[in-house]
């Protein structure tokens, strides 16, 4: 009779873990399709937990500018339309705790997503997409202001 008070301790602590929160995201890969999930589900609160710290301060600056709330923003900036059904994802690369995952868009087009590690949860970094946009821009700028040079 003794081994049964222990018996009811390990099933309730089996219970509890069991009924813990979903277990996360362990690769970059993951965290996409979780978020993916998150946006067919219109689950923003599982949307800004995927999110790097720095994309939601972008988001966040982006709401003041335009006078709406973070919701309103996360919920238009979800990386893909939400009519689409097909996501393809490829070449998953990990150095450390940042990360790249190539991710199709609608038109058809192959893009590099980036991720951070931050809390142990890998994690969308938006702001890293934002800074790559800009940075190809002035490549592409200066690319063409040495075009112009020439001629």
């Amino acid at each position: 009779m003794r081994f049964w008070p222990k018996i009811i301790v390990l099933a309730i602590f089996l219970f509890v873990a069991s009924c813990g929160p979903e277990s996360r995201p362990s690769t970059p890969k993951d965290t996409f399709m979780a978020y993916t999930a998150a946006i067919k589900k219109k689950d923003l609160t599982t949307m800004k937990l995927l999110l790097s710290e720095s994309s939601r301060k972008m988001h966040e600056q982006e709401a003041r500018a335009r006078g709406v709330t973070l919701d309103d923003v996360i919920k238009t900036q979800t990386l893909f339309k939400e009519d689409q059904t097909l996501v393809k994802l490829r070449d998953q690369k990990i150095d450390g705790d940042r990360a790249t995952l190539e991710v199709q868009n609608s038109y058809g087009d192959w893009e590099t997503l980036p991720f951070v590690k931050e809390e142990g949860i890998w994690k969308i970094d938006k702001q890293g997409f934002a800074d790559q946009i800009i940075q190809d821009a002035d490549q592409k700028a200066k690319e063409l202001d040495e075009l112009f040079k020439r001629q």
